[in-house]
């Protein structure tokens, strides 16, 4: 099986000139083989790629932009489904090839098939799974002890809000004034007058 890339090595679009840039260059850096087909210098290969991409894989004009990629005659697909793949770590999938023995895919493939996982990765799942139980007890200790500390500082502040609380105009105490406090001294002549009254 060989994967087919088609590329157009003359193109004036720089958008599509980094997407083959960025397929070749994975192909190339994981050591998958490959072939370049061009389809700027080769008519036939142009009409292949055109005729092979699937009905509902082609774009809304109808015409396929490169790169598209096929493993022999069978279609993977165009650059946005090579990038999906390639962030769910999933190139040899989408490539049909079977993944390198110890890469992620390798690992997550054998998960999904055998519904466990290898004799290779269990110790090292155990070792994590020992971290994350130290780490999930750290976390209790450490998010008890600040909860309990608020609690004890919020009582005494509550304490003195209730000793602080404003006292109101009405429950307040007035001052008394000089005016009030003092009355008039009743004289001779105000006594008359009330007796005359």
């Amino acid at each position: 099986m060989v994967i087919k890339v088609f590329i157009a090595s003359q193109s004036g679009s720089t958008a599509i000139k980094k997407k083959q840039q960025d397929v070749l260059g994975f192909l190339e850096a994981n050591k998958i083989e490959f072939k370049e087909m061009d389809i700027a210098a080769n008519e036939d290969n142009r009409k292949w790629m055109r005729e092979n991409v699937p009905g509902e894989k082609r774009p809304q004009n109808g015409i396929p932009l490169p790169p598209q990629i096929f493993n022999d005659e069978l279609y993977c697909g165009d650059f946005e489904a090579f990038f999906n793949a390639k962030e769910d770590n999933g190139v040899y999938a989408f490539l049909g090839l079977a993944p390198p023995p110890g890469s992620k895919e390798a690992h997550q493939a054998a998960i999904i098939q055998n519904g466990e996982v290898p004799e290779s990765d269990k110790g090292d799942l155990e070792n994590i799974g020992e971290n994350e139980a130290e780490k999930d007890e750290e976390s209790v200790h450490q998010t008890v002890e600040p909860e309990e500390a608020a609690k004890e500082e919020e009582q005494p502040e509550s304490e003195e809000k209730e000793e602080a609380e404003p006292v109101t105009e009405d429950e307040e105490e007035q001052p008394v004034t000089e005016e009030e406090d003092e009355e008039e001294p009743v004289t001779e002549e105000d006594e008359d007058e009330v007796d005359e009254s």
